[in-house]
């Protein structure tokens, strides 16, 4: 993980954003909703636009945040993001009507292993449940573009997939699981990964040709 001084001087560096962006990072911050963390988020962005995706399919919205700033990346991307929680759909819908992103941006309220899509992405973003990833994974990607690329988010879980010494059974087992999931992605046969220390660790899976 990048060191603690790093993370402070590049977080410094991060130019300021727009209000409605920095009311839902303090909402998710007192109501301990997990979006992704600052120098993580500009690291996915940049990708985004290298990408230059006309699609974009999210698996787990939590309040919209990742959403509308994918959005707001990439001029016409469209979004779709699904999330389980009731909650925290309404909470997305509202912040997403804020951002005056509702165009491009369709959030599905349901569990993303029962959804059914028949459309293809560019890029799948994959941020929800830690210990289903396989199995998002293994439905979504045959939604994949020709030169789509999957991003899996938190795969290095706060460092503890490093050294699982947490006295914790349910953390331990979910460590397990990520640790099961990154060797399995990176040793699947027909993706590249590579696995980047950047906010909780960014997953960045490219199909082979």
């Amino acid at each position: 993980m990048i060191p603690s001084e790093i993370e402070s001087y590049l977080h410094s560096l991060i130019p300021e954003r727009e209000s409605v962006l920095l009311e839902m990072e303090q909402y998710a911050k007192e109501h301990q909703v997990p979006i992704m963390e600052l120098v993580g988020i500009e690291a996915l962005l940049q990708f985004i636009r290298l990408i230059e995706p006309k699609s974009i399919l999210e698996i787990g919205t939590a309040i919209g945040y990742s959403s509308i700033r994918m959005a707001k990346a990439v001029q016409d991307v469209k979004v779709v993001t699904i999330e389980r929680d009731d909650e925290r759909y309404q909470k997305a819908l509202y912040y997403i009507k804020q951002a005056n992103m509702e165009e491009q941006i369709q959030v599905i309220l349901g569990d993303a292993l029962e959804v059914n899509l028949e459309q293809s992405f560019d890029v799948i973003f994959i941020d929800a449940a830690k210990g289903q990833y396989t199995r998002f994974f293994e439905k979504y990607e045959k939604l994949l573009a020709k030169n789509g690329v999957i991003i899996s988010d938190n795969v290095l879980f706060k460092g503890l997939v490093a050294e699982n010494n947490t006295e914790n059974k349910r953390i331990k087992s979910l460590v397990k699981k990520i640790q099961g999931y990154n060797e399995w992605l990176m040793n699947h046969p027909d993706y590249h990964t590579t696995i980047l220390p950047i906010g909780d660790g960014i997953a960045i899976s490219k199909k082979k040709r």
